[in-house]
């Protein structure tokens, strides 16, 4: 009995029934992956910085699609850099490294306030926010525990600082996808398949030349640098579970707060090299779905073990902890900032704590941070509490604080209860303050 073949099932005539040409699975395969390939070239070119690892991403990747795609966006998102003749495009728009909302930020001697910062103060609140080691646990009645995380932030990066990457290792390893599709490119040709040979080496060169011209640019880190005799840039990085105080010249604390990440492409032709990119790699897919189906067996099998080998390569860099990676990064840049982490079990007392160990003296400075409800009591307890801190007298109260005349014995025991916050913040940063103020 002769063969039955997959075709042969279709009853009837069709406009196209002569045609012998068959799509197959494995040129579908080709188009998934983006996501993981795109991280590979983050790895190599954005982490790896400009360095002989440009040349090792010259292999038949899958995914071709997604990042033609990702490098549209990119294009477009390319601008005219202050210095003549450059282009800088933002990171975003490829990897999704500015994409984040930061939390509030309260500069306390300045006064300025931010109501949204970027994905650098995203960051360092996430960094802070996994601290594991805690330097002190107040005492005291228990409403809403909180997190003080102290930052003390090292000399300020430069206005434009290029990013060195703390995982050079990476970009060794992708010098086995490469072997393999040179191979698999080799035997097709070697047994005549080449349908085979063509798609794995227009591969093999749109992924490649993809990779040297996003390789071409600096990853650069930048912030706006301040006028000269700015005040400290100390302030507070105000979130849900906490806070985070920032410690340090305003230049450091900018780069918190208002810098970002780019890369700065020398041509001012950037963006049209990386339009063409975009085309060739969407065109390699396309081609894909097309030439693979016409090869044989054995050019499908070693377009497939190309892929196999390149998508297990993107993969292992996909499964790292970018996030991870961008906090390093970031502590790098900030000359790896001391962090001390505190925890308090009301918000009164955070207040305290915050106001002690950001050394204010001032009341417009102090009154910066104690934004809380205007009502009789607390009233009373913030002009209690901001004269103590004015004067350098100790925070300890008194049945006199807190019997007031005209206040009901309901708002008494509510502002004895404040008082003894107050004196439990105090107490804390009294404890450790030469860990706070060294």
């Amino acid at each position: 009995m002769p063969a039955l073949y997959p075709r042969e099932l279709v009853a009837g005539s069709n406009p196209l029934q002569g045609v012998h040409f068959v799509l197959n699975s494995a040129a579908v395969a080709g188009l998934l992956g983006g996501e993981e390939a795109i991280a590979s070239m983050a790895a190599v070119h954005v982490f790896g910085g400009r360095t002989w690892a440009t040349g090792l991403v010259w292999y038949n990747s899958p995914g071709s699609y997604s990042m033609g795609i990702r490098f549209m966006r990119l294009a477009r998102s390319a601008s005219p850099a202050y210095d003549h003749g450059k282009v800088q495009t933002d990171l975003a728009a490829l990897f999704e490294y500015n994409g984040w909302k930061g939390p509030k930020f309260t500069a306390v001697h300045s006064g300025t306030c931010m109501q949204d910062t970027g994905h650098i103060a995203a960051l360092l609140k996430k960094e802070c926010a996994e601290l594991t080691t805690i330097a002190g646990e107040a005492e005291g009645r228990v409403s809403r525990p909180v997190s003080v995380t102290i930052a003390k932030l090292g000399r300020p990066p430069e206005a434009n600082a290029e990013v060195r990457s703390p995982v050079r290792y990476m970009t060794y390893f992708a010098s086995i996808p490469v072997i393999i599709s040179i191979v698999t490119c080799v035997l097709s040709a070697v047994y005549f398949d080449w349908y085979a040979f063509a798609i794995i080496i227009f591969g093999i060169i749109a992924n490649g030349s993809g990779s040297m011209v996003l390789g071409s640019g600096k990853f650069l880190f930048s912030h706006p640098e301040p006028a000269s005799g700015s005040p400290p840039g100390d302030g507070i990085l105000d979130f849900d579970d906490g806070v985070v105080l920032l410690e340090g010249a305003e230049g450091a604390v900018n780069a918190v707060t208002r810098g970002r990440f780019f890369l700065l492409f020398e041509s001012k032709y950037a963006s049209h090299a990386l339009g063409f990119c975009s085309m060739f790699l969407i065109a390699q897919s396309l081609a894909m779905l097309i030439l693979i189906s016409q090869s044989s067996f054995f050019g499908q099998l070693m377009f497939v073990i190309s892929l196999a080998f390149s998508w297990a390569y993107n993969f292992w860099v996909w499964t790292h902890d970018k996030e991870a990676i961008q906090r390093q990064i970031l502590k790098n840049i900030l000359g790896n900032p001391v962090f001390t982490k505190f925890i308090l079990k009301t918000r009164t007392s955070m207040l305290v704590f915050v106001a002690l160990a950001l050394k204010l003296k001032r009341e417009e400075e102090i009154m910066r941070v104690f934004v809380i409800p205007s009502t009789a009591v607390w009233d009373k307890w913030k002009g209690i509490v901001i004269d103590r801190l004015t004067t350098g007298r100790e925070l300890k109260f008194e049945d006199r604080d807190w019997n007031c005349n005209g206040f009901s014995e309901e708002e008494k025991t509510l502002l004895k209860a404040l008082l003894n916050d107050a004196m439990v913040g105090y107490d804390l940063f009294k404890k450790h303050e030469d860990a706070i103020t060294g």
